[in-house]
């Protein structure tokens, strides 16, 4: 795995803070609300195992997605192929750098694609609430993280040019991890914090971060396929 790709899914996943408040921030707070008013119990354990199971599902799909495109690539050119695959993964980085600055919404539109699944997992995960115990929140968080979202998906560009199974899983860490700031500061009802993720001037900056290493990348594969 190209060491950098650790580093933009991380940078994805941090810089697209308003999104992931926007997707998963209103569950994420209501996993705590029904502990906040027992002052024995403690919110953080639940928190902690719902992003737990959440990042668990993405290195998952990682792992499916870099495994099954290492394979394809390995019938051909390889490096033709993983360089076709990076610019792909640049080109979603740009138009995800669209829709963080708030300039073009399209990356939406590609999470109907999860949607069918997403009716299949939903009642399951509805189920589970209200969470009886810490533990119930890993295959609540875990559910959770098959959650159609642009932001996901788009990861997932780079975890198919990772290289292989385990390569796309670390990707996808990456990519949990950084949305952990949002995800910890929305359960933890940090108030200052949430208003600086959702700081349009704050996304516009982190927007302009990811088109210059998307264009970077994209140059770079170009390149490669000349």
């Amino acid at each position: 795995m190209v060491t950098g790709d650790f580093y933009a899914a991380f940078i994805i996943g941090l810089m697209g803070a308003g999104h992931c408040l926007g997707m998963c921030g209103g569950v994420s707070a209501a996993i705590t609300l029904g502990v906040q008013n027992n002052q024995h119990t403690s919110r953080w354990p639940y928190l902690v195992l719902y992003n737990f199971g959440r990042i668990a599902s993405y290195m998952i799909a990682g792992a499916i997605i870099g495994g099954a495109f290492a394979n394809l690539a390995s019938y051909g050119s390889q490096v033709t192929a993983l360089a076709s695959l990076r610019l792909l993964a640049a080109t979603m980085m740009i138009l995800l750098a669209l829709y963080i600055g708030q300039w073009w919404h399209g990356v939406s539109k590609i999470e109907v694609i999860g949607k069918g699944l997403w009716r299949f997992l939903s009642p399951m995960a509805t189920k589970l609430l209200p969470l009886r115990s810490p533990i119930a929140a890993i295959p609540f968080g875990a559910l959770w993280g098959w959650l159609p979202c642009g932001l996901v998906y788009s990861t997932l560009s780079w975890a198919a040019v990772a290289g292989s199974a385990t390569s796309g899983a670390s990707v996808m860490l990456a990519f949990g991890l950084g949305t952990l700031p949002a995800m910890i500061a929305v359960g933890s009802m940090a108030n200052q914090l949430q208003k600086w993720l959702k700081n349009l001037y704050f996304k516009r900056a982190s927007a302009l971060l990811l088109l210059a290493y998307g264009v970077h990348t994209g140059y770079i594969a170009i390149k490669q396929i000349m």
